[in-house]
């Protein structure tokens, strides 16, 4: 039976969804903004959104969580010590989706799938030391 299973499965099965998704989000936490099919990204926003909401908390237990989810420790920092200050005030709504028409290959809708009010700058660069460094030139200046 499908009752009250309303989730797109996207041909993948449980694992490998849990997984994709939180590839994207890894991926998402990275750049602040990312390119992926329609499909993907409106099934990404409520995940990462409950991401951001767990990392608000940021005590011992909700960063073991996002550890779990996320499988990388430096982007649960990032969630935990970037994202969450910034969205403090912010109720929900941290991520925007727009489309950007069709793939070429096989005409999959596309989209982009982005924070708020992202940093335009972290777009390609890995959090860390890098991150660090470009943040303090910024400030320099």
């Amino acid at each position: 039976m499908n009752h009250r299973n309303s989730k797109r499965k996207l041909n993948k099965s449980y694992s490998h969804r849990r997984a994709m998704f939180a590839n994207l989000a890894n991926a998402l936490i990275k750049h602040e903004q990312i390119k992926t099919t329609l499909p993907k990204a409106k099934e990404l926003r409520p995940v990462f959104e409950k991401l951001i909401t767990i990392a608000k908390v940021g005590d011992l237990h909700k960063r073991r969580q996002l550890i779990s989810f996320l499988r990388d420790e430096k982007m649960a920092e990032k969630m935990i010590s970037v994202l969450a200050p910034r969205y403090k005030d912010r109720h929900g709504g941290y991520t925007r989706v727009l489309k950007a028409g069709l793939r070429y290959g096989d005409c999959a809708p596309m989209a982009f799938i982005e924070l708020v009010d992202r940093d335009v700058k972290a777009k390609g660069l890995d959090s860390g030391p890098v991150l660090e460094e470009v943040k303090a030139d910024e400030e320099a200046k």
